[in-house]
């Protein structure tokens, strides 16, 4: 029975019910339906393949990797690192903000329910706390796969996109559950393409979303805090 403990965790930590404020987040999505550059289900699909292709796989799924294996070593150090470096790569301040908060809630929530060494060290450094990687670092002391942490985290991202999306568009139930199914390959190549990458090459590169995020940050009226 104890071999299901990480398939359940893996559960909980895709659960929305996870008190990590994910939900507050648009990550730049309220502002591309401002502009009306999204305005229906085939827009938003397309924007949420290119977050996966372009941010979420080179960036946070790197340093996922690297975080997972970081805390598997109980290397403190090279975890810290890991966070420093996508902290650095994350060039809008809301999205650092947004990460950054998530990450810290689930870091300090783990702490409290769970007994971790690694997670008590890394939170004594004082580092960032990217979300990413601090559910890398949970992921590995709770025994769930760095494969399966970086699935858990593209599906989460997908999940929590279309949660904001039915707050901002006219999209229905049927529609996000299409859009969610015609994204699992995508989650799929997004995770595969990170596996050989090293923590020096973690290069997210989506200057449209960049600058979205940019003019987010001066919007007068805002539902989401990115």
């Amino acid at each position: 029975m104890t071999d299901d403990v990480p398939t359940l965790t893996g559960f909980q930590l895709a659960d929305s019910f996870l008190p990590v404020g994910s939900y507050s987040c648009s990550y730049a999505l309220e502002q591309f339906v401002q502009s009306e550059r999204v305005t229906d289900a085939d827009d938003l699909q397309g924007l949420l393949e290119t977050y996966l292709r372009r941010q979420v796989g080179p960036g946070e799924l790197v340093a996922l990797r690297a975080a997972h294996r970081a805390a598997s070593a109980g290397a403190i150090d090279d975890l810290v690192a890991a966070d420093e470096r996508l902290h650095a790569a994350t060039l809008p301040a809301e999205f650092r903000e947004s990460a950054t908060r998530s990450g810290g809630r689930l870091c300090e929530l783990w702490r409290e329910t769970h007994d971790s060494a690694v997670l008590d060290d890394y939170a004594n450094c004082d580092p960032p706390q990217h979300y990413a990687v601090v559910l890398g670092a949970v992921a590995a002391s709770e025994g769930v796969g760095e494969r399966h942490a970086c699935l858990l985290h593209g599906y989460s991202f997908c999940s929590d996109m279309l949660g904001a999306a039915q707050r901002l568009l006219s999209l229905g139930h049927t529609d996000a559950q299409r859009i969610i199914t015609e994204l699992k390959p995508v989650v799929a190549e997004a995770v595969a393409a990170s596996a050989d990458r090293t923590i020096d090459q973690l290069t997210p590169f989506a200057p449209l979303v960049d600058v979205a995020a940019a003019e987010h940050e001066r919007a007068r009226r805002r539902l989401f805090v990115s």
